[in-house]
């Protein structure tokens, strides 16, 4: 198995493609990169800017180059001995007119080869049984049909129904009635005895008495052939063509005249669609979707045949050595995820796998799980975590609850905001398994008397009270870390509705498979399939009420609001810190370590900028409210409230204070992206305003209250002040962040870098994070450190430091550190993890901790909470700031050490001075000297 020695995400996307990757490879390679982690690659709605919206997996995506570009960007990345990690989408892929077998499936229903591919429930209510919903429409149906917004059309392919880019089929059967429409007019222009007559009339019998009779293929054959003919024909002869377009032109309709849409009413209701607007997704919907996107339907990847013709092009990559390694997105949509990724084990033993998987506190991954690890989001927040000044918490608490009046607490808020997605954007969902439960458990004669009403909301609260994303029960039965969050779960459901006791215990009953000895094999698989069912929707919820809802809600403290993490934390404790580092070696020492991704809700230089303010608590509140009472005058009032409310306000102080750029070139770009990131914050919150019910006040009263805090003028005297702080707090950010950076490059785990993240990088969630990266600069910056280096070491030390804003400081930081990697990677990988201790007047602003193998030591150093020892503009540096402060080192180390970010050797008896590891630079790696090192 190839294990990378470091990752950096790419980001494809038109404009960023195979040919602009390999223009990069050398960078990369030079920076010490081993691997690229890319984005999807495969066939894409066009336009994809993400790649997640999959049309075809078993084609590269031709927006991003062609199989000759790609052949050549992987052979160039073999010849430097880089390696490639693929991040694939098993779960779903996009509802759209590119997506052919989805279109095959919506021509030819229960006749189409891949009826089975997508999770779709076709025996649903009596309105789309039969039927797959379709909720793609901007409005009410009739509206959007009568203002002549969906539209037929004609071409080699036959009709297909258009709504605006959306383009689906018509099934053949329904050509027939267009066909009839009015045929009396073709015949008198042509007689009754024209051969082309009697061609469309030929048509016209295949279609009305012979397709109802065919098998399958045939049927498919036959539809290609009557569309041939129809086409043949339309070309051919005149009289044809000008009937069918006179057709296309009766059946769409005429707006202002609603019965002229009746042809194309009656036409659409013969489908094995059924168009509907985009809301009613919300509520009655029979399909899964990925969460709550319409445009992305779920694929039944347990399906060995869906599976293997799904991967087909995955697995030829796989085996001729193009990837090295998968990352597989939202394991938790998969109906088994268990068996999905041992069935990828069997089909390749030595690949590298990890997972896109959020952990709760403490939450452990399943041990029995064939991967190496995950894709980083616990190792970010146990990082971003450790750099939280946990005493604060309670200054923090109360001026939050004071300045925003959000006095809730974190639990309560938790459990409402699940609530609400619950009650608006899943209750489809909800539906559809309290269905099958009662139609199940009316089996019983313990379950005949409960209603389907009661089972749902009995359901809704069991999914609500969850407290993690998805337990992973199947045919091996329920494994004790599953046991424990479904007690938890129905236990705390029972609290909040005990007149459904008894349906809570059905529940219960079927969650933890408890069947009684003589239930039949069949009647088991339908609890099982419950189980299984409900298990895909415990993580939407949590990322929809949580992730996208309660993290734009709860602004106690921002830089904790971050995927997979838990903000009623504030912050974590050094010990927590090393004991999930020494879990991480012993059970997962090949997982990545993220500190950025393209789901992070901010990036880890301005998480690192925030946590700098969890050391100032009374500053900070003298601040914000010097600043709020600044700015009153640019509130506007609507409804009885201002905008922005305290809370939104408060959420962008934060905001602004991470996010603000060192260039002040950048203020007007800057204040545009905080003006889109503002609409999208107070949209996901759902308070004011809603993706479902926009309010267009409140978000152009928050927008122009951006504008006016960042307009430059001599009546905005806020802006001026802002920056004067921020920049303060920019300094300090930017030594917290070269501390995260050393420790994502050290710990148990591979590091994995964002792209762009190399350099300082102030980039919000998305799409603010897929901004196109200068590769340019950073190659430039690259080479000058490089020369530098061989030149005058302490001199570029000097220079890196006094010019820290321009990012160069961290560039070098990750070029030294993954040089480390490259040459010692053995000790990085497999090395054991040991806390070393510090001690003197600094004791606690310092992270430390060796890896061992064999005969070589190497300790990482990073200082935190670097405002208690120097002021602003001072370096933290040299024995007048860290004063008495030593590391004890490991057990029989050696009395030489080189430090190996300044390239210095040191000397040591059993204790070093941090005040002389940290003469030159913020960070120290010491590596013992038992063998001679190529510096």
């Amino acid at each position: 198995m190839r294990i990378p020695i470091a990752t950096y995400r790419l980001q494809f996307n038109p404009d960023f493609g195979f040919q602009e990757a390999k223009q990069i490879a050398s960078y990369l390679d030079a920076l010490g990169i081993s691997d690229i982690y890319a984005s999807p690659i495969f066939k894409a709605r066009s336009g994809s800017r993400h790649g997640y919206d999959v049309v075809d997996q078993n084609q590269l995506n031709p927006e991003l180059g062609d199989r000759g570009e790609f052949d050549a960007l992987i052979s160039d990345l073999h010849e430097r001995g880089m390696g490639w990690l693929q991040d694939i989408v098993p779960n779903h892929m996009a509802y759209d007119g590119q997506n052919q077998y989805l279109m095959d499936v919506l021509e030819h229903g229960p006749h189409s080869q891949y009826f089975d591919y997508f999770d779709i429930e076709w025996e649903h209510s009596d309105d789309i049984q039969g039927k797959l919903l379709a909720p793609m429409l901007g409005d009410f149906y009739d509206r959007c049909l009568e203002r002549g917004e969906i539209q037929i059309s004609y071409d080699k392919d036959g009709l297909k129904v258009n709504y605006y880019a959306l383009q689906f089929p018509l099934r053949i059967e329904s050509y027939a009635q267009f066909l009839t429409h009015d045929l009396h007019w073709l015949r008198r222009r042509l007689g009754r005895q024209h051969p082309d007559y009697i061609k469309l009339l030929g048509i016209l019998y295949l279609l009305k008495d012979t397709f109802p009779e065919m098998a399958l293929q045939q049927r498919k054959d036959q539809s290609a052939f009557v569309k041939q003919m129809l086409w043949e024909l339309y070309q051919d002869n005149q009289e044809v063509k000008a009937f069918i377009d006179q057709n296309i032109e009766t059946f769409n309709g005429q707006p202002g005249k609603p019965g002229s849409f009746t042809l194309l009413d009656s036409l659409l209701l013969e489908q094995f669609y059924r168009l509907s607007f985009w809301k009613v997704g919300a509520e009655e919907l029979n399909y899964r979707r990925f969460f709550t996107v319409n445009e992305l339907i779920c694929l039944k990847i347990d399906s060995p045949k869906v599976l293997k013709n799904t991967h087909k092009l995955i697995f030829q990559l796989v085996d001729s050595g193009a990837f090295d390694g998968l990352r597989i997105d939202h394991i938790d949509g998969l109906y088994d995820p268990t068996v999905y990724l041992k069935r990828l084990r069997e089909r390749k033993e030595d690949l590298y796998i990890v997972i896109e998987k959020i952990l709760e506190f403490n939450e452990e991954l399943p041990s029995y799980w064939p991967v190496q690890g995950t894709s980083g989001y616990e190792f970010l927040n146990y990082v971003n975590g450790v750099f939280c000044q946990q005493q604060n918490r309670k200054p923090f608490s109360q001026f939050y609850r004071r300045f925003s009046g959000v006095t809730t607490p974190y639990e309560q808020l938790f459990l409402e905001k699940k609530q609400l997605i619950a009650d608006t954007n899943l209750v489809g969902d909800i539906d559809n398994l309290a269905r099958f439960l009662k139609k199940v458990a009316s089996q019983y004669r313990y379950g005949r008397d409960l209603t389907a009403s009661g089972l749902k909301t009995a359901i809704q609260e069991v999914l609500v009270t969850f407290p993690i994303y998805c337990t992973y029960i199947n045919q091996r039965g329920v494994a004790q870390r599953d046991l424990k969050y479904i007690r938890t779960a129905i236990q705390a459901a029972r609290k909040r509705i005990p007149q459904l006791l008894n349906e809570l215990n059905l529940i219960e009953r079927f969650l933890l498979l408890e069947y009684e000895d003589s239930l039949p094999e069949d009647e088991r698989a339908e609890w099982l399939h419950f189980v299984m069912r409900l298990q895909q929707f415990t993580g939407p919820l949590m990322a929809k009420g949580v992730e996208d809802t309660l993290f734009y809600v709860y602004n106690r403290f921002i830089s904790l609001n971050e995927v997979g993490g838990s903000p009623e934390h504030f912050g974590l404790s050094l010990m927590d810190f090393h004991e999930y580092n020494q879990r991480q070696y012993e059970n997962w020492p090949y997982t990545l370590n993220a500190t950025s991704t393209h789901d992070t809700k901010r990036s880890e230089d301005v998480r690192a900028r925030l946590n700098a303010i969890s050391e100032l608590p009374a500053e900070w509140r003298s601040q914000v409210k010097t600043w709020s009472e600044l700015n009153q005058p640019h509130k506007q009032s609507l409804s009885g409230h201002l905008v922005p409310d305290p809370n939104d306000e408060y959420f962008l102080y934060q905001t602004l204070v991470g996010a603000f750029p060192f260039d002040p070139g950048e203020l007007d770009s800057f204040k545009q992206r905080v003006k889109d990131y503002v609409v999208k914050a107070v949209r996901e919150a759902k308070v004011y305003t809603a993706w479902l019910r926009p309010d267009t006040e409140y978000e152009e009263g928050f927008v122009n209250f951006v504008e006016a805090l960042l307009t430059p003028s001599p009546e905005n005297p806020f802006l001026e002040q802002l920056q004067s702080f921020q920049q303060k707090i920019a300094d300090y950010g930017i030594y917290n962040a070269l501390s995260q950076t050393l420790i994502k490059m050290t710990a148990p785990g591979i590091p994995d870098f964002y792209q762009g993240t190399e350099m300082w990088d102030l980039s919000l969630v998305d799409p603010d994070n897929r901004r196109p990266v200068d590769y340019d600069r950073r190659l430039t910056a690259l080479k000058s450190i490089q020369k530098d280096w061989q030149t005058d070491k302490e001199k570029l030390m000097k220079e890196l430091l006094s010019r820290r804003t321009d990012g160069r400081i961290k560039l070098f930081l990750t070029m030294r550190g993954l040089a480390l990697r490259n040459q010692f990677r053995q000790v990085l990988q497999n090395g054991s993890y040991a806390p070393i201790k510090t001690v003197g007047k600094h004791a606690d602003n310092l992270i430390a901790f060796a890896r061992h193998k064999g005969e070589r030591t190497i300790v990482a150093i990073a200082p935190r909470f670097l405002t208690e020892l120097i002021q602003p503009g001072e370096y933290p540096l040299g024995a007048k700031i860290w004063n008495d402060t030593q590391i004890e080192l490991p057990g029989g180390a050696e009395a030489s050490w080189c430090e190996w970010i300044t390239d210095r050797t040191i000397a040591a008896d059993n204790v070093i001075s941090v005040g002389e590891v940290l003469r030159h630079f913020p960070v120290a790696l010491l590596v013992s000297e038992n063998h001679p090192v190529d510096l």
